[in-house]
């Protein structure tokens, strides 16, 4: 496999188990009423054939963008919208990104090339975002504006500016650990059976997502589980696709911060196809601003010091039910006595045998 920071953005990565990391341009979508008393839901079918018409005419380069890959979803009852909320959200796709390339790179400009594919990249994507930004709809004699916006999970260079003015400030002074650097990922949304092991189980392996994942890097930590929580987030109307137990999410803690960043740019701005399938996985990736490996040694550390806990510990906290024998001094006595104490448990922390015995 090529390295990665010589990966242009329109180019197909493919990595392991038959996975592919396919280049596109995602952008959400959020559609307004020009009148925000409208009663009459939206049209879907009619909002898609105007974006797709407006795509083809509008820009510089005609996009030609098939049906399903313009994902709109209403709201379920306008009666119960308030005046500002949307009708509908959605996401665009485009992913016939071959006009972007550029020349064909010889080893000596081939850095040089993948920085201005990168940039040209980058530009056209923010030149498509604004030009449908604000844009007016008319639907059967209905206005709609329209709101367009780059996913926080697709822009890069915004998640690094995030991580770079958190580190800037946990890194001020000196630092008992070093210098701290970002080193996890997190994705979600894909879909489970492509990093379960065939014929065994359709569940996420930890083997199989590791062997993945190690095609960026050595990896420290990895966590593997059914993403119920995106399922649960999506049930409102934002819904566009996401059934629970069908996809799952990775934690991926790499053992080097090149390793972490090359393998967040790459997977910045693609979606995940399997050979064979003619599903694409848009996931959603970011990465781990709450130390998730961290907070689960915490977790883990905290349950084995209550599992534990010493006999003698719950012995006392057990309170015996008869009373103990208590060796009493008179004021006669001239120097204070000294005992020894032998005190015998049985399996479960019964007391089967007490003394006490005078040792001077």
């Amino acid at each position: 496999m090529r390295p990665l920071e010589t990966l242009p953005p329109t180019e197909t990565l493919e990595i392991e188990n038959g996975l592919s990391l396919v280049p596109r341009v995602k952008l959400n979508l959020t559609i307004h009423p020009a009148l925000p008393s409208v009663s009459k839901p939206i049209d879907e079918w009619q909002l898609k054939r105007a974006l797709i018409d407006f795509l083809k005419s509008s820009l510089s380069v005609p996009v030609t963008v098939p049906e399903e890959d313009l994902q709109i979803k209403r709201l379920k009852d306008l009666k119960k919208r308030k005046r500002d909320e949307p009708v509908a959200h959605g996401a665009l796709f485009i992913r016939d990104l071959g006009f972007l390339s550029g020349r064909k790179k010889s080893e000596e400009t081939e850095e040089v090339d993948v920085k201005e594919l990168e940039k040209k990249f980058l530009d056209w994507r923010s030149y498509v975002a604004e030009k449908m930004d604000g844009i007016e709809l008319n639907l059967e004699g209905v206005k709609y504006n329209l709101s367009v916006e780059i996913p926080p999970s697709d822009d890069f260079e915004r998640m690094k500016k995030d991580w770079e003015d958190l580190y800037a400030f946990r890194n001020r002074g000196y630092s008992r650990g070093g210098r701290q650097e970002p080193d996890t990922i997190v994705l979600r949304g894909v879909p489970s059976r492509w990093f379960a092991e065939p014929r065994v189980s359709s569940k996420p392996s930890m083997l199989v997502t590791h062997t993945i994942f190690s095609t960026f890097g050595k990896i420290r930590n990895l966590n593997v589980s059914e993403d119920d929580d995106l399922a649960k987030g999506m049930e409102d109307d934002l819904d566009i696709g996401i059934v629970s137990g069908l996809h799952c999410k990775i934690v991926v803690q790499f053992e080097k911060y090149r390793d972490f960043y090359d393998a967040l740019r790459v997977l910045c701005g693609r979606s995940l196809q399997k050979q064979g399938s003619r599903l694409s996985a848009d996931y959603e990736v970011t990465w781990d601003k709450d130390g998730f490996f961290r907070s689960s040694r915490s977790q883990n550390q905290d349950k084995s010091s209550r599992m534990q806990e010493p006999a003698a510990e719950r012995y006392r906290s057990e309170a015996p039910k008869r009373e103990p024998h208590v060796s009493q001094l008179t004021s006669s006595d001239t120097r204070r006595k000294r005992f020894k104490v032998r005190i015998q448990l049985d399996d479960n922390d019964k007391l089967v045998f007490f003394s006490l015995i005078n040792i001077g």
